[in-house]
């Protein structure tokens, strides 16, 4: 993977500096920090242009939220994923809403943190797996009504695609997995999501959380769905 300049907005110094020593000599790359999002914008403007954004989103942060609206509207390459302590649905909605591209806490392991942020950058959006449920029963943006809950009618293979989905696989990722080709799986996928009645990846990957289809990622706290339903 390419190196990936990212930047730093988290009101704690002293984490900030732990995670520029977590990804020394990772594909990420620290090029810049700050202690608020304004402080990050006064910055940006100054002609920062980074790949990755990660900030630590303040309860009750409206502005926050309108503000990071703001800057993917300015900046839309640039990927932008929560990295805060607090659990909140509506939090998370609000995020994604604006354009976020991950919901995580700071408790995740490394590993699931490194692999979520690489799936951020593919085009994915993550999120811890026991937000799964708040999701869904706090109609956060874009998850529609709850979804049912049998497993009757799934063949094998889309169970296998439904594991890989909950490990941020894309297609040509679970193509190369499972040994068919790009056309099939999207066939797999269609005819999957219709019978769980679910209208997209992420809501298939609640589903198949919340019916025990694990998948690689699942223990490590990390689901992921495609950002562009």
């Amino acid at each position: 993977m390419d190196a990936i300049n990212v930047f730093l907005i988290d009101a704690n110094k002293l984490f900030r500096e732990g995670m520029k020593r977590l990804f020394e000599g990772t594909p990420f790359n620290v090029v810049g920090e700050a202690g608020s999002l304004r402080e990050g914008l006064s910055t940006l403007g100054t002609g920062q242009n980074p790949d990755l954004i990660l900030i630590d989103l303040p309860s009750g942060a409206d502005e926050e939220v309108e503000a990071m609206r703001s800057l993917r509207e300015a900046h839309p390459s640039i990927r932008i994923v929560i990295l805060t302590n607090d659990l909140e649905t509506r939090r998370l909605s609000a995020a994604l809403g604006a354009g976020a591209g991950g919901y995580l806490l700071k408790d995740i392991a490394c590993e699931a943190l490194m692999q979520s942020l690489k799936l951020v950058m593919m085009g994915e959006k993550v999120f811890p797996t026991h937000l799964a449920e708040l999701l869904v029963s706090g109609r956060t943006e874009d998850m529609g009504a709850e979804l049912p809950t049998r497993r009757k009618g799934l063949s094998q293979r889309e169970v296998q695609i439904l594991r890989c989905l909950l490990n941020g696989n894309s297609n040509k990722m679970i193509a190369n997995h499972l040994s068919i080709t790009e056309a099939t799986v999207k066939v797999h996928l269609k005819s999957l999501l219709r019978k769980i009645n679910a209208s997209n990846r992420t809501q298939a990957a609640i589903w198949a959380l919340n019916n025990g289809i694990g998948g690689e990622l699942a223990g490590a706290n990390v689901v992921a769905a495609a950002a562009n339903q």
